[in-house]
């Protein structure tokens, strides 16, 4: 169980970097928003691994929180684009 908690771990840190990438270099605010949800999916990903490897159900009132934050911010950012587009 160590070898995937740690393959895992270093895929979810690989994908974050590469999110901070474009978070950063984003060349429009869309790309910048779904960047935020991205790394909102990869925190509970990450807290998802977490819950596993220490069998210990203590996180997830947590979980459900960050999941709901990254779905309330995913609905809001189509929502915000599409009143964009109604504008031009």
């Amino acid at each position: 169980m160590n070898v995937v908690h740690a393959v895992a771990a270093t895929l979810l840190a690989a994908s974050v970097l590469l999110i901070l990438v474009r978070l950063v270099r984003g060349p429009s605010v869309l790309d910048r928003i779904v960047a935020l949800d991205v790394l909102v999916t990869m925190i509970v990903c990450g807290l998802a691994v977490h819950i596993a490897h220490r069998h210990s159900t203590d996180t997830v009132p947590l979980l459900l929180v960050l999941a709901l934050l990254g779905f309330v911010g995913s609905v809001t950012a189509a929502h915000l684009v599409e009143e964009r587009e109604d504008m031009r």
